[in-house]
């Protein structure tokens, strides 16, 4: 069975973390030091939280790293029940470790309920002295500011184009591809530095050839033409709905995207139309109000066609 690519060329060590080198130096102290305090790390998907909690503990404990590092996911267990039992209870626990601490990692904190992070908070402070936490979160807002306050916060910046396309070139050089130009580009464009996702987008182009193309990277991600987005956009602007009607149906039907993705190409292309500004900040408003629906649970087709109408009628 082939090894999923994003545990393969997950870095072992903080030095292998892209894009995010303030950070691997604070983090690389504290190694040296044997000592660290509760952490909060907060950034984007895919620009290295979880690498760099892990690469952290393999390098404080060494060999010993997996019987004093305990994972959770808060978005799967968020209630206050999982921080009062598993948390809790691991917490209680003592280490033999010489470090004399462990450390918990809550992946996606920003998922728990209120009432899990007030008791959090409690367990933070009464367990201090027996294991330390690390919080991972895309918003830190959404963390309560008492959980805050006890940690070293640290945030994690979307990566550059090219600390992207360096790891391009890393995973081509470790399996043998021949990534083109283009396919680089589409693939820096669209993920938006999201080093999981293009790890991911790689293994499935690279599932049935090693040549890989911005054609095949653009079925692997599920993605449209820029250009058809474009003239459909266009065309709606001219007061042709039915003609952009059509077209939405092919992209909907035959390349099979989804609501949102249509959304956010549509986000993305609307610039590259020649168009008035103003009448582009007006779709661009009515975009914003489509996606929240969306997002809402309404249905897809009926609120794209709505979106091509209200462009249409703007003419």
């Amino acid at each position: 069975m082939r090894e999923i690519w994003t545990e393969k060329y997950r870095p072992e060590k903080l030095e292998g973390v892209y894009g995010q080198q303030k950070v691997v130096e604070r983090l690389k102290a504290y190694v040296e030091k044997e000592s660290m305090p509760h952490l909060l790390f907060a950034g984007p998907a895919g620009t290295g939280k979880t690498t760099s909690a892990i690469a952290l503990s393999k390098e404080m404990y060494g060999d010993e790293w997996k019987s004093n590092f305990f994972e959770l996911n808060a978005s799967d267990e968020r209630g206050i029940d999982v921080i009062r039992n598993k948390i809790k209870e691991y917490a209680k626990t003592t280490t033999v470790s010489k470090i004399g601490f462990k450390i918990i990692f809550m992946d996606e904190a920003d998922s728990l309920t209120p009432e899990a992070q007030a008791a959090l908070r409690r367990t933070m402070e009464k367990y201090s002295h027996n294991c330390r936490f690390i919080l991972s979160c895309n918003y830190s807002s959404k963390i309560i500011d008492p959980i805050q306050s006890r940690c070293a916060v640290f945030r994690f910046r979307s990566l550059n184009d090219q600390d992207i396309e360096e790891w391009i070139d890393h995973i081509a050089q470790g399996e043998e591809l021949n990534i083109y130009e283009e396919a680089k580009e589409l693939l820096i464009g669209v993920v938006g530095g999201d080093l999981r996702r293009i790890t991911n987008l790689l293994q499935i182009s690279a599932s049935t050839t090693s040549e890989i193309t911005e054609k095949i990277v653009r079925e692997s991600a599920n993605i449209a033409r820029p250009e058809d987005v474009r003239e459909m956009v266009k065309d709606a602007a001219e007061g042709n709905f039915m003609v952009a009607k059509n077209q939405l149906d092919e992209l909907m039907v035959e390349n099979g995207l989804s609501g949102e993705d249509i959304i956010k190409q549509m986000h993305d292309e609307i610039w590259e139309i020649p168009m008035d500004d103003r009448k582009k900040v007006e779709i661009i408003d009515r975009i914003g109000e489509t996606e929240f629906r969306l997002v809402e649970g309404s249905d897809e087709r009926i609120q794209l066609e709505a979106l091509i109408a209200a462009i249409s009628k703007r003419n």
